[in-house]
C-alpha cells in the first residue's frame, strides 16, 4: 500500500505505536471478518466462531461466508460488523451506568448511518429507552432506516439532518453519540478511498466540524449526561484535541470505559492523561477506532416534555392484532407503530424531520391492509398476526431477489413466509402463484 507522504510522517511522529500501523498498513493488513448477533431473535454463534472480547455477542469467523446470499443477515438475525467499531456496546453500557436509570432513557445517535452503533445501543439500553437515530446524507438515511427494520427495533425514530445544527431541547438526551465525520485513516486497510482523499486539509476540515458538532450537542444533553465520542482516524486533531477541547470549554468530565481497559487496546496519545481508547490493525483484529466517554457537569436528568396527548381517537389499523406491546397508530406516508411512551417525545421534537417515527406497519389500498417489510421483522410481532408458511433456503433466496413465487401450501391473502422458524417477509398468495411483496429497494441484485 502507497501512503502519503504527509500521512506518513504524521504518524511516525506520534511515537512507536502509531509508526507501527504504518508498517502495518504498509506491509498488508488482514482483518477477520466480524458479526454481533442480535440476541432478541436467538442468535447464536456460528460454529468455529471465536468472541470478540469486548462485545457480548459479537464474534470474529473464520472465514468470510457469502453474507449476500445469507437470509439470516436479512432477517436480521446479525449483523456485519468490524469489531472495533463493536467497543460502541461496552460505551453505551457505562454511559448508562454512569446516567443511572431513574427514569427512561432517550438516547440521540448523532451520525447514525448505516447503523451498525446505533443497533448495539439498542441492546445496550434499557427497553424503555427512547432511541433517536440521525442521519445527514438521504441516501445512508434509506440504509439506516432499512438496518434499523431489519433489526426488530420498537424503540427507534430515525431522522435527518445536519449533526451540528439539529434543533431539539436543551438538556432533551441522556446519552448521545457522536460518530463523528472523519478523515477516515482507520479504514485505509479496507478502503482504497480513504488512502487517495487523505490530506492535511482533509484533517482540518474534519476537526473544524467535529468540534461544531460536540459544541452544539453539548447543549442538548441533560445535567449528569453522556457523550460517546468517535472517529475512525488516527490524527491528535479529531480524537484527543477534540476531547481536550470538550473538557477544557465545556467542563466535561471523562469517564473511563472499563470493558476496554485492555493491553490491546492502546489509551490516549500526545501526553494527554484523561481515559481514551484506540484501536490500532496490526495490534487488534479490527481497523482504526478511537472512543471516549465524556460527562456533562450537574444533576437532575433530563427536561420534562409537557404535550398533548398523540393517541389517535380512530387509528386506521388495530395494531394490536399485529403488535405486542403498548403502541400508538401514526399516519403519515404509511402506517407507523409507534411505543405510547414515545410518542410526547416525538410531538416535542418540532425541529427535527422525523422520517421513520417508529416501526412501519403498512399501508391501505381500499379496505385492504398491506403489511410492509418491517413489521414482519419486528422483534414485537405477535406470533398468531398472520397465517405462515415456511420455505428452505433457496426458495428464501429468490424471495429476497424479488423473484415471482410459485405455488404456495398456505390459504389465499396476506402469508408471511418464514425461514428456520423466523419470519422473513410477506407475499400475497393468489391460488396459482404468489405476489412478492419484499421490498424493491432492498432487494438482492446479484
Amino acid at each position: 500500500m502507497v501512503l502519503a507522504e504527509g500521512f506518513v510522517e504524521m504518524m511516525r511522529g506520534l511515537g512507536a505505536e502509531m509508526s507501527a500501523v504504518v508498517d502495518a498498513l504498509q506491509a498488508g493488513v488482514n482483518v477477520s471478518p466480524a458479526i454481533r448477533l442480535n440476541l432478541a431473535k436467538g442468535g447464536v454463534a456460528p460454529c468455529g466462531a471465536s468472541a470478540v472480547p469486548w462485545c457480548y455477542g459479537g464474534y470474529y469467523l473464520g472465514s468470510r461466508p457469502d453474507f449476500t446470499h445469507d437470509p439470516a443477515l436479512h432477517q436480521g438475525r446479525y449483523y456485519v460488523q468490524d469489531a472495533s467499531s463493536m467497543a460502541h456496546s461496552a460505551a453505551v453500557a457505562a454511559a448508562v451506568a454512569a446516567v443511572g436509570t431513574e427514569q427512561p432513557l432517550r438516547y440521540l445517535d448523532a451520525c447514525a448511518a448505516p447503523g451498525g452503533k446505533t443497533l448495539a445501543a439498542v441492546d445496550a439500553l434499557p427497553d424503555d429507552a427512547f432511541v433517536l437515530a440521525n442521519e445527514y446524507d438521504r441516501h445512508r438515511c434509506n440504509i439506516l432506516i432499512e438496518n434499523v427494520a431489519k433489526w426488530g427495533c420498537g424503540n427507534v425514530a430515525v431522522c435527518r439532518g445536519d449533526a451540528s445544527a439539529i434543533r431539539v431541547p436543551d438538556g432533551f438526551f441522556d446519552i448521545i453519540a457522536v460518530d463523528a465525520p472523519c478523515s477516515g485513516e482507520g479504514m485505509m486497510a479496507k478502503e482504497e478511498v480513504a488512502v487517495t482523499q487523505w490530506s492535511p486539509a482533509l484533517v482540518e476540515q474534519c476537526a473544524a466540524l467535529q468540534r461544531r458538532i460536540v459544541e452544539h450537542l453539548w447543549d442538548t444533553l441533560a445535567p449528569g449526561g453522556c457523550l460517546i465520542y468517535s472517529t475512525c482516524t488516527f490524527n491528535l486533531a479529531e480524537n484527543e484535541e477534540i476531547i481536550a477541547y470538550a473538557r477544557e470549554e465545556l467542563g466535561a468530565e471523562v469517564l473511563p470505559i472499563a470493558a476496554l481497559e485492555r493491553p490491546e487496546i492502546v489509551g490516549a496519545i500526545g501526553g494527554y492523561d484523561f481515559a481514551a481508547y484506540r484501536f490500532l490493525p496490526g495490534r487488534v483484529n479490527g481497523h482504526g477506532q478511537f472512543i471516549a466517554l465524556l460527562r456533562k457537569d450537574g444533576e437532575g436528568g433530563h427536561c420534562v416534555v409537557r404535550t398533548r396527548s398523540n393517541r389517535p381517537s380512530r387509528p386506521a389499523i388495530d395494531i394490536s392484532r399485529y403488535l405486542d406491546g403498548d403502541y400508538i397508530v401514526v399516519e403519515r406516508d404509511a402506517i407507523y407503530a409507534v411505543r405510547a411512551d414515545n410518542a410526547p417525545l416525538l410531538e416535542a421534537l418540532k425541529g427535527v424531520d422525523i422520517v421513520c417515527p417508529g416501526i412501519e406497519a403498512g399501508c391501505l389500498k381500499g379496505k385492504d391492509f398491506i403489511p410492509a417489510q418491517a413489521l414482519a421483522l419486528a422483534v414485537d410481532l405477535r406470533a398468531d398476526a398472520f397465517e405462515c408458511c415456511a420455505i428452505d433456503t433457496p426458495s428464501a433466496v429468490e424471495y429476497l431477489k424479488r423473484q415471482p413465487l410459485g405455488t404456495l401450501s398456505a390459504p389465499r391473502g396476506i402469508v408471511l413466509l418464514t425461514h428456520e422458524g423466523l419470519p422473513l417477509g410477506f407475499v400475497k398468495n393468489l391460488g396459482n402463484r404468489a405476489n412478492n411483496l419484499y421490498p424493491a429497494q432492498w432487494r438482492i441484485l446479484h
